[in-house]
C-alpha cells in the first residue's frame, strides 16, 4: 500500500493507480509500504526493526562511489567491456534500485534498466527524477528504465535490435552486512518469488552480441552451475564474464 502526508495529492493518487495498491494519510501498523514524501519515495517496513530504503545516486554511499571519479576501474565497469573508446549499450536484466546502473551510464554507457515489480519500478523511477535534478541529469539520460519482466523481454530480442550486454544481479543471500544485508532483506520480503535462472541466462546468452556479465558472491557457484569465460574476483563480489558466439 501507499501512504502520503505531505506529497501532492494527484502525485499520491497516480503512484497508487500505477502499482494498483491503495492510498492512505498514515503509515500501517503492520507489514511493508511505500512512504511519499516531499523529498522522495520510500520502502518501508511498520513491523520489526523499523528501516525504510529508496533508489539514491548522488547521496550516501551511492554519491561516494560516484564522486571518485574512478568509473573506467570499477570492476563491473571492465567486466562490461566499457572503455573510453568503446561503449556500448547494456540491458540490466534485473535492475532493481539500478545502482549498478548508474556505475555503467557514469561509465559513459547507455542503460536499459528491466524491472518486473512495479513498486521497485516506482522506487526507480523517483531515484532517477531526483538524481536529474541534483545535476546528474547527463548521466541518468544514459538510464531507461522499462517496468518489463527479463525473461519476456529477453525473449523478444530477435523482434528488435539486440544488446552488446546483457547484465545481471539476481538477489543472493550472500554474506551482506549492515545497510546492504538490511536492503537485501526488504526486497526479499517484496519479492519471494525466485527467477529461473537457468533460463534467465540462456537467453540472456542469446539475446547479447558480446558478453553476458553476471554479478555474484566471491564464493558462490555460477549462476545456473555454468561456468565463465572468465571473471573478475572483488573482495566481497565477482563478476563472471560469458562471451556470446555472435562477439
Amino acid at each position: 500500500m501507499v501512504a502520503a502526508a505531505e506529497a501532492p495529492p494527484a502525485a499520491a493518487s497516480a503512484l497508487a493507480d500505477r502499482i494498483g495498491s491503495p492510498l492512505q494519510a498514515h503509515p500501517p501498523d503492520r507489514g511493508l509500504y511505500l512512504w511519499l514524501a516531499a523529498d522522495g519515495l520510500s520502502l518501508c517496513q511498520a513491523t520489526g526493526p523499523a528501516m525504510c530504503m529508496r533508489a539514491e545516486f548522488v547521496g550516501g554511499v551511492q554519491g561516494y562511489r560516484s564522486a571518485r571519479q574512478r568509473h573506467q576501474r570499477e570492476a563491473i565497469v571492465r567486466a562490461c567491456g566499457i572503455t573510453r573508446e568503446h561503449c556500448p549499450w547494456v540491458v540490466d536484466a534485473t535492475a532493481g534500485l539500478g545502482r549498478d546502473a548508474f556505475v555503467l551510464a557514469t561509465a559513459g554507457a547507455h542503460v536499459s534498466l528491466l524491472e518486473r515489480s512495479p513498486v521497485v519500478h516506482a522506487l526507480l523511477l523517483d531515484g532517477l527524477e531526483r538524481a536529474a535534478a541534483a545535476g546528474a541529469g547527463e548521466r541518468t539520460a544514459r538510464m531507461h528504465p522499462y517496468a518489463v519482466d527479463a525473461l519476456d523481454w529477453l525473449s523478444g530480442a530477435a523482434d528488435r535490435p539486440c544488446p552488446a550486454v546483457v547484465y545481471l544481479d539476481p538477489m543472493y543471500a550472500g554474506r551482506r552486512r549492515g545497510a546492504a544485508g538490511k536492503e537485501l532483506a526488504l526486497l526479499q520480503a517484496l519479492l519471494p518469488g525466485t527467477t529461473d535462472e537457468s533460463a534467465l541466462l540462456a537467453r540472456a546468452r542469446a539475446a547479447a552480441t558480446e558478453r553476458v556479465v553476471v554479478k555474484r558472491h566471491r564464493h558462490a557457484a555460477p549462476l545456473a552451475d555454468q561456468p565463465p569465460d572468465y571473471h573478475l574476483p572483488g573482495r566481497s563480489t565477482r563478476f563472471d564474464v560469458y562471451r556470446t558466439r555472435k562477439a
